[in-house]
């Protein structure tokens, strides 16, 4: 099984989009979207191993929705947004937490080799009624690490996609997850990561589950 959109032109992420999940880090809510960008190469199937690498013992997990472009354009009006969405599913935009932390941007921490979970399938936009109340959940070896809801995003995708494409072309297949609620791990006392034998699981309302075994590169096949 390959990802929905196996090598999307772009995959452009939002950071600290959940009110709560600012809180949990400490980290103050921006009047202006955060952005970063993946690369296609950290994508991971539907089923998919996802590395611990060696050199880190603190990969972290962050269930959100992706929002997959189907129209092309440049300077979209809020307005005319969602006509250029061609669907949704989920994304886990799992995180290299001492990579992330070690500068102030996210490059690193976020594009280590198999660490970007993407799927299990594209919902067509028309069989999602409302993008904005779909709830999330991230569990760990079953146990529920998140619980959120699409309401709760800061910055919803009309606005997403209108500050995208004052500084972007979109393409159709370009991916954009759109951050993640409270339960990450490296806010908890003490800091929780995932580590070798782990599932990490996230489901949202309408789009399926996305799950993943976790596996160490230390750790001997």
């Amino acid at each position: 099984m390959l990802p929905p959109i196996p090598f999307p032109p772009k995959i452009i992420c939002v950071g600290r989009n959940y009110g709560k999940h600012a809180e949990e880090a400490g980290r103050p809510i921006s009047e202006i979207p955060i952005i970063f960008a993946r690369f296609a190469k950290t994508l991971v199937a539907p089923g998919g191993k996802v590395v611990v690498p060696r050199v880190s013992h603190q990969l972290d997990w962050e269930g959100e929705l992706a929002v997959i472009i189907g129209k092309s354009g440049r300077y979209i009006s809020r307005q005319d947004a969602l006509d250029h969405v061609a669907g949704y599913s989920i994304f886990n935009d799992v995180t290299v937490r001492d990579y992330q932390f070690r500068i102030s941007q996210y490059t690193a921490g976020k594009n280590f080799a198999h660490s970007g979970p993407f799927g299990p399938y594209l919902a067509l936009r028309d069989e999602i009624t409302d993008p904005h109340a779909l709830q999330i959940t991230t569990t760990l070896n079953g146990e529920v690490v998140q619980s959120g809801n699409t309401s709760e995003m800061l910055f919803d995708i009309p606005a997403i996609i209108e500050h995208l494409s004052e500084f972007i072309d979109l393409e159709p297949g370009d991916v954009i997850p759109m951050g993640t609620p409270a339960g990450v791990g490296f806010t908890r006392k003490p800091p929780r990561f995932l580590t070798h034998g782990d599932v990490i699981s996230v489901e949202i309302e309408g789009l399926g589950t996305l799950s993943n075994p976790v596996v160490d590169e230390r750790t001997p096949a």
